[in-house]
């Protein structure tokens, strides 16, 4: 008897329908699965068949051929399994083939029965909803992962027997309540706090513009000055994720089977700071069957790369990517996309000793080595950064004294103020923030009154500024508006804007 069941494949950060055929026959015992499986997917009849014994099902003693169509869709993961054995059950009448219709199954299973968990299943619910398939049947831990997608009743499923008595009516499975998932709130305590960094005013203040319209930012100065303590207390000072955006950063991570069990939706912006030795496809992603990379797990968050002369060639990755805000890995199979609307904040040394314009310790490079060293950085990389600023020792008056500065809760109040303005600026659009304006956009929105105007076009004649700084010279210069509630552009908002530029 032939039997049908829906299961799902991940294609970079969609779901795509995967048709397990289970057919049963006579003839010598053998299984038979085909329709370009994976060494993985190829070990699930090893899984499927003591499964269903050690259950007290019946596993046919003649010939199993299983069919993942579409064939010609490279299949990968274990989470074929519960749909492979529900259609062997479906083939030899244990489970009448009706009752499985209307149903999407994900799910590995153990040898005793047990159903354990699968990576993708938000994906998987997505695909049943737009299938118009009411109901998905998933392991009972990713069941609040998979209830995030609204108008999908979802099927918790612990053990395979207990999924044969609810399939036959005997013990039926309540669905998951959602309402069950606990609202999760923002703790900021666990974060670096602004007023806890001595000095360095003037970088907090880059920061913070950098956070209101979501800019990139390099902080260049010696080792010791506090670079990585200022990168890492950026998430403090972002706003809070909309539900739309928590949802976007929640399946990249399903996805990447790195969303915490206890932790459904993803609240907290992402925070990524990989180490310099990371590959092309670590930060780009990539592999035979492509997931996501580090631009794709800080979408929506920041990207830290500390020391970021010593990453060498993999930085020119991220030109695209900063760019298009997205990124694209090509395979012989295809071609899959993956989200990369990150923030970056790149931290460095002027030079190999790290003191190159240090007032206080000689620095001891020669010139040609300082030179080499800046030039592991390219130009046009260095273009697509909004912000550079310099982060100078703090001297010990600053380091001793006993006054807190401005708490990350104020600065992120005036973040939040700004990013709301922009919210109703761009509200028929899909723009976020201004960092994300193009060409079009900064000549609407983003346009400097007459005194402004003058400045800017001195500053591109003396600074030698290239087109593209321009533009970011525009989007800076909106956010500081937005900052002081400013619906327009003046020269002063131009002239910090610039000072920002310098390096470039």
């Amino acid at each position: 008897m032939l039997a049908k069941v829906n299961s799902c494949a991940l294609l970079g950060l969609e779901g795509t329908l995967v048709e397990v055929e289970v057919d049963s026959a006579g003839g010598l015992p053998a299984i038979t699965l085909v329709g370009l499986p994976s060494t993985s997917v190829k070990e699930a009849k090893d899984r499927v068949m003591p499964a269903i014994r050690n259950s007290g099902l019946r596993f046919p003693g003649g010939r199993v051929t299983i069919n993942l169509a579409p064939a010609d869709l490279r299949k990968e993961g274990p989470s074929y399994d519960l749909a492979i054995a529900v259609g062997v059950l479906a083939a030899t009448r244990q489970i009448s083939t009706d009752s499985v219709e209307d149903a999407l199954f994900m799910g590995e299973l153990s040898l005793d029965g047990n159903v354990r968990h699968a990576r993708g299943v938000i994906a998987g619910a997505a695909l049943a909803r737009s299938l118009g398939l009411a109901r998905v049947f998933v392991p009972t831990e990713d069941a609040p992962e998979a209830s995030l997608i609204p108008d999908v009743e979802v099927i918790p499923v612990d053990h395979l027997i207990t999924l044969v008595e609810h399939l036959l009516g005997l013990d039926v499975i309540p669905p998951y309540d959602p309402a069950s998932v606990p609202e999760m709130e923002i703790d900021h305590a666990h974060l670096t706090d602004f007023a806890d960094i001595k000095g360095q005013e003037h970088v907090k203040r880059a920061l913070e513009v950098s956070a209101a319209g979501g800019h990139n930012a390099a902080l260049t100065g010696p080792p010791g000055a506090g670079k990585t303590l200022l990168a890492r207390a950026v998430p403090g000072i972002l706003p809070q994720m909309n539900i739309d955006e928590a949802l976007e950063v929640t399946r990249i991570y399903s996805v990447a089977d790195m969303l915490p069990g206890q932790t459904p939706l993803v609240r907290q912006r992402p925070f990524r700071a990989p180490h310099y030795t990371i590959s092309h496809a670590g930060l780009i992603g990539g592999g035979s069957f492509p997931r996501p990379g580090e631009i794709s797990l800080a979408h929506r968050g920041v990207l830290f790369l500390d020391e970021l002369p010593e990453f060498g060639k993999v930085l020119e990755t991220l030109r695209q990517p900063l760019e298009d805000r997205t990124v694209t890995v090509s395979r012989a199979s295809g071609a899959m996309t993956f989200p990369a609307n990150f923030m970056l904040i790149a931290a460095s040394n002027p030079c190999p000793c790290g003191y190159f314009g240090d007032p206080v310790k000689p620095c001891t490079c020669s010139h040609a080595s300082i030179s080499k060293y800046q030039q592991r950085i390219s130009g046009p990389l260095l273009d697509r950064i909004d912000i550079h600023v310099e982060v100078p020792r703090v001297e010990y008056e600053k380091l001793s004294e006993d006054r807190r500065g401005e708490t990350s809760e104020k600065i992120r109040a005036r973040v939040q103020a700004a990013r709301d303005r922009q919210a109703a600026r761009f509200n028929d659009s899909e723009l976020i923030c201004n960092a994300d304006m193009g060409t079009g956009e900064v000549q609407k929105y983003a346009r400097p009154d007459a005194e402004g105007e003058s400045l800017l076009r001195s500053a591109m004649q003396q600074l030698q500024l290239s087109a593209r700084a321009y533009h970011r010279v525009l989007k800076l210069s909106r956010t500081i508006a937005d900052l002081e509630a400013s619906a327009d552009i003046r020269p002063h908002h131009i002239a910090e804007a610039l000072q920002y530029r310098a390096r470039a």
